[in-house]
């Protein structure tokens, strides 16, 4: 499991200001649930002095992403929306002692969704409405804009970073040349102010990211599974030699699973129970059973189901892990 601090654990397990805001006057909202990520941020702000007297949040997404909206809500009441408007998502981390920057742009998110909360109670508009070639990644929602504003703010010099803070890039990987294009010339002009020296810069085509496919290769056709599920206990290097490995990011393994998840809680919702992902380690998954799922003599049954439906469709030694809120 990625090294989670104490304060990220306690404001996914008890998250602060969640929840609908009914008199909320600035709505921000970005993300979608297609991209596996997205955020609703209400704010009740004083007309007279522009102070946020309030801040809830609705978020979907992994446990980072609820952490750091909770978090973002925290650091904004009592701020004027100028001062608000100062906060970055380095903050946001910071406030939580630090995320794996595989789980940076969860913070991102956060930024983007205050951002998008102010323009929204000033009438203007916010600049993820992409104009037209703006756009850099289709997959997810991510314009030209908003990667020159996390490189800059965060100083990011290397493909695998903008990706683990906007996401971008991280499933079909046919926008990398675009993101290159943008990544050299931030980078450029922070060298030129002075932001980050000259050696760090990136320079495209130059460097190739480990786990990045930068030129997709034409899908194979998926060898049959057998109808013979095989325990992972006994999926030792042999077996999985033989097995037909996919070439997944990360994002796209996650992506998976999430789906899988989401397949699976209708059924578990109908006995008044559910589950929900609490995070992916390699091929570690770690789920929460909830409602009539926790006491429930069947449990065990029930995650190694999962476990069977994730192992098929994913073709890889995937361990799910049952784990538990603090109190329960």
């Amino acid at each position: 499991m990625w090294d989670y601090t104490d304060k990220v654990k306690e404001y996914f397990f008890e998250p602060k200001n969640a929840g609908v805001l009914s008199d909320a006057n600035a709505i921000g909202e970005v993300g979608a649930i297609a991209c596996g990520d997205a955020l609703k941020l209400m704010l009740k702000v004083d007309p007279g002095t522009e102070r946020i007297e309030n801040a809830k949040f609705q978020t979907f997404g992994c446990g980072s992403a609820i952490a750091s909206s909770s978090a973002l809500t925290e650091l904004v009441i009592g701020k004027t929306l100028d001062e608000a408007l100062k906060l970055t998502n380095a903050d946001i981390a910071d406030f939580l002692g630090g995320l794996p920057p595989e789980k940076m742009h969860c913070s991102v998110m956060g930024y983007e969704a205050l951002q998008a909360a102010v323009a929204n109670y000033r009438g203007e508009e916010w600049a993820d409405d992409h104009e037209e070639g703006a756009l850099i990644c289709k997959c997810f929602g991510v314009d030209e804009g908003m990667l020159e504003t996390a490189i800059r703010v965060n100083k990011l010099t290397t493909l695998e970073m903008v990706t683990f803070y906007t996401k971008a890039g991280g499933s079909c990987a046919t926008c990398l040349e675009a993101i290159e294009g943008v990544l050299a010339r931030s980078n450029e002009k922070m060298v030129a102010e002075g932001i980050i020296p000259a050696e760090a810069a990136f320079v495209a085509g130059q460097v190739e990211v480990s786990g990045v496919i930068r030129k997709p290769q034409a899908a194979k056709a998926p060898a049959p599974v057998s109808d013979d599920f095989v325990p992972l206990d006994i999926f030792n290097e042999e077996i999985r030699a033989a097995a037909p490995q996919p070439k997944l990011t990360t994002f796209q393994r996650i992506k998976l699973i999430e789906d899988v998840i989401e397949e699976v809680r209708p059924a578990l919702q109908r006995d008044g129970g559910d589950c929900e992902l609490v995070d992916v380690d390699g091929n570690n998954v770690m789920l929460k059973l909830t409602g009539a799922c926790i006491n429930c003599q069947l449990s065990a049954m029930t995650v190694a189901g999962v476990q069977e439906r994730l192992v098929e469709r994913t073709r890889l030694p995937i361990r799910v892990i049952p784990v538990k809120a603090p109190g329960h």
